[in-house]
């Protein structure tokens, strides 16, 4: 079913927007491949990355059955653990030698960072 299966990254070192953000949390279906992208600043606590997950994600589309991420700090969190062996969603962790484990988030990682380079170079040359 859709958003049973998810992944999950960030996308950080970005320029600071007007309201401080630096990063983007990126959560992607595998199933349909649709996504959200969450505005972030790359020091927020994880008390907002789990408020904006379960506004986000948990609000509308339920529970996951399962989230495929690196070993980013944040997913490694005893926190981060904790809360989803509550909520019964399995965490699956990529490693360095087997990154295609989270390729569909790699891949929108990717586009998007093109997407927001090309946008800030025409941005500049206006």
């Amino acid at each position: 079913w859709k958003w049973e299966k998810i992944t999950m990254n960030f996308i950080t070192k970005l320029p600071k927007t007007t309201n401080g953000y630096d990063t983007i949390g990126v959560i992607v279906d595998r199933l349909t491949k649709s996504m959200h992208f969450l505005p972030m600043r790359e020091n927020d606590p994880m008390e907002k990355l789990i408020k904006l997950y379960m506004k986000e994600v948990v609000t509308r589309h339920g529970v996951p059955v399962s989230i495929i991420s690196d070993r980013e700090g944040r997913f490694t969190s005893l926190f981060w653990q904790a809360l989803h062996k509550a909520l019964g969603t399995r965490l699956d962790m990529s490693t360095a030698y087997h990154l295609e484990t989270d390729s569909q988030s790699e891949r929108t990682i990717q586009t998007l960072d093109d997407m927001l380079r090309a946008c800030v170079i025409d941005f500049e040359k206006s």
